[in-house]
This record gives C-alpha cells, sequence and structure tokens, in this order.
C-alpha cells in the first residue's frame, strides 16, 4: 500500500515536471531521477506481489523427494 501511493506521488511529480522539461536542464535531470525511482518502485511492489503469489502456490503443491536409492532402481 505504501508503495502504491509513493507512485502515485512519483506520477504527480513528473506531471508538474513534464511542461519544463525543455525549458531547463535541472528540471529534464530531476525528471528523469524521478522516472527511475517510479520505475524501481514498480519493480518492488511486482516482485512483492509475485513472491506472495509463488510461495501460496508452492504450498499447496506437495513435492516428492527423490531418493538416492531411487536412481539405482531396476525398472
Amino acid at each position: 500500500m505504501k508503495k502504491e501511493l509513493l507512485i502515485k506521488e512519483k506520477e504527480m511529480q513528473l506531471a508538474k515536471l513534464k511542461p519544463h522539461i525543455e525549458k531547463s536542464s535541472v528540471c529534464a535531470e530531476l525528471y528523469n531521477k524521478v522516472v527511475l525511482e517510479k520505475a524501481i518502485l514498480k519493480k518492488e511492489l511486482e516482485d512483492a506481489k509475485r513472491n506472495i503469489i509463488a510461495e501460496s502456490i508452492k504450498s499447496f503443491i506437495p513435492r516428492k523427494k527423490t531418493l538416492i536409492c531411487d536412481y539405482f532402481k531396476s525398472k
């Protein structure tokens, strides 16, 4: 939830900076910095969601452990 709010805040900052990009190099650099920060936050949010889903799926699927003697069984 916190990262989603931070992403919204970055989007607002980008909207304010966009008209001034071509007027000032400082604004252009700041705009690029905010774009990178937003991308990092989005990636962290996606990773957090993916890990929760993957862990819940793994807990439902039973794993068969392969023993060393299973490799030597004759068929």
